[in-house]
């Protein structure tokens, strides 16, 4: 699914009742097929642009213009529902739109064997690892084969290993199934990681400061030369964000 966003704009009124603009104006296209990593550090808007093209807020001005085609979201604590089990969890999205338990059940263990949970199916998630606990939200937001799949910093909550293995998995199922991904992260190397494109985002109001392609090949080599360049260039933006929001 391919997606443009133009001259969109979100403002929230402040307790007092004075307005503050959090985004915008924001411009930009995300191809079919396209991983597309929204770097930028805490309060530039990055998840609020995430829920304007999932749905759940609507922007004040601009537009979204989006094909038509399925959505899944991946939450960054996973949001599983503790009174279900893995496979239920997985299987809800899927009875939401009406398919017969049977099939529902048939796709859930299909996309759980894909992420290496299926013997735990039966498991509830207080009884699984944080990282398998992703792994299932993970499981539900591929399982209905969406066209655009949104995920907020899913990982920023594991430990290191976890993590790279979760990106690993991530970034192989996604280009096996030619998924549209959107994906917030600070997380700088995992963006460079992940993405086919990185879209550096500022704050006061949130902005699109860097848009820029990645030629590095797969598999990428987070220990290469290549890599390192690409890491230190997007630090030093990254950095010089920070350093701007503090003495501002």
């Amino acid at each position: 699914m391919s997606l443009a966003f133009i001259k969109l704009e979100k403002s929230y009124s402040a307790p007092s009742g004075k307005s503050f603009k959090v985004l915008g104006p924001i411009d930009l296209t995300v191809k079919n097929g396209e991983f597309v990593c929204l770097l930028g550090p805490t309060g530039c808007g990055k998840t609020t642009l995430l829920r304007i093209i999932s749905g759940l807020e609507q922007a004040d001005s601009g537009k979204i213009n989006r094909g038509a085609g399925r959505l899944g979201y991946v939450f960054q604590q996973g949001a599983l529902f503790p009174w279900m089990n893995i496979e239920s969890n997985v299987m809800f999205p899927l009875k939401a739109t009406g398919m017969a338990g049977s099939l529902c059940r048939l796709k859930a263990e299909e996309i759980l064997d894909l992420v290496g949970l299926y013997e735990f199916r039966k498991s509830f998630p207080h009884e699984l690892s944080g990282g398998m606990q992703q792994r299932t939200a993970l499981a539900r937001g591929l399982v209905t084969g969406p066209d655009l799949l949104l995920l907020d910093e899913p990982f920023a909550s594991l430990d290191t290993r976890t993590g790279i293995n979760l990106q690993e998995m991530l970034r192989n199922l996604c280009r096996k199934l030619s998924t549209t991904v959107i994906f917030v992260t600070h997380n700088i190397e995992e963006a460079v990681y992940l993405s086919d494109r990185i879209v550096v985002m500022g704050h006061r109001p949130g902005r699109i400061v860097r848009d820029e392609s990645l030629s590095l090949e797969w598999p990428r080599n987070r220990l290469s030369s290549t890599f390192t360049e690409v890491l230190l260039s997007f630090r030093q933006t990254f950095e010089e964000l920070v350093d701007l929001s503090i003495s501002s």
